[in-house]
C-alpha cells in the first residue's frame, strides 16, 4: 500500500475579511506615503512619498508607481469614472511638479496626492453624487489652467513677434501676404 500525501494550500492571511484594498489597509498607504513622520518642533508631516522623490530622476515616478494602488483599489471597488480621472490628475500632478528639484520635493510634501485620493475613494463612496460634481468642477478648472499654460506663451511669442517687426517696419499682415 503506497501513500501519498497532498499539500494543504492555505489562503493568505489579510485582515478584516481578506480583503487587500479594504479601508484600514489604503488608509495605512496613505498615510505611510504622505505623513508618517513629522519634523519636530514644526506641524510638518512627509512620508516615504517625499523622501523616494529626492531621488533624482526615477524618484518621483516610483512614488506615482505606489500612489496607483490607491487608484488601482478605487477602480475595483467602483469609484466613478469622473473620480478616477482626479485621482489620476492628482497623482499626474504629484510627479511632474515634483520632478522639479526643491521646489518640487517641497510641493510633493505639501500637495500630499494619496491622502486625497483615500478621501475622495472613502468619500466618494459614502456620497457618489456629491464627489462626482466636485470631481467635474476639479478637471474642468485643471483643463482651463492647462490650456491657459499652453495659450499664453503662444500669445506672448507672437506678440513678441508683432513688435520686433513693427520696430524693423514690417507689418505682420505684409509678411504673411508675401
Amino acid at each position: 500500500m503506497e501513500f501519498t500525501a497532498k499539500p494543504e494550500v492555505l489562503p493568505p492571511r489579510l485582515k478584516r475579511g481578506g480583503k487587500l484594498f479594504d479601508d484600514e489597509n489604503l488608509d495605512m498607504l496613505s498615510h505611510i506615503l504622505d505623513d508618517f513622520l513629522k519634523i519636530p518642533g514644526t506641524s510638518i508631516r512627509f512620508g516615504l512619498d517625499g523622501i523616494v522623490g529626492v531621488i533624482p530622476g526615477i524618484g518621483d515616478v516610483i512614488g506615482g508607481i505606489a500612489s496607483c494602488i490607491i487608484i488601482v483599489a478605487a477602480w475595483m471597488r467602483g469609484v466613478s469614472y469622473v473620480t478616477l480621472a482626479r485621482m489620476v490628475a492628482n497623482v499626474g500632478i504629484e510627479v511632474v511638479v515634483g520632478s522639479v528639484p526643491v521646489v518640487g520635493d517641497m510641493f510633493d510634501i505639501a500637495w500630499r496626492a494619496n491622502r486625497r485620493n483615500y478621501a475622495l475613494l472613502a468619500g466618494s463612496l459614502a456620497q457618489p453624487r456629491k464627489h462626482t460634481i466636485q470631481s467635474w468642477v476639479f478637471l474642468i478648472v485643471l483643463c482651463v489652467v492647462l490650456a491657459g499654460l499652453v495659450l499664453l506663451p503662444m500669445l506672448l511669442v507672437a506678440w513678441m513677434a508683432e513688435h520686433v517687426l513693427r520696430t524693423i517696419g514690417m507689418d505682420m499682415h505684409r509678411l504673411f501676404a508675401m
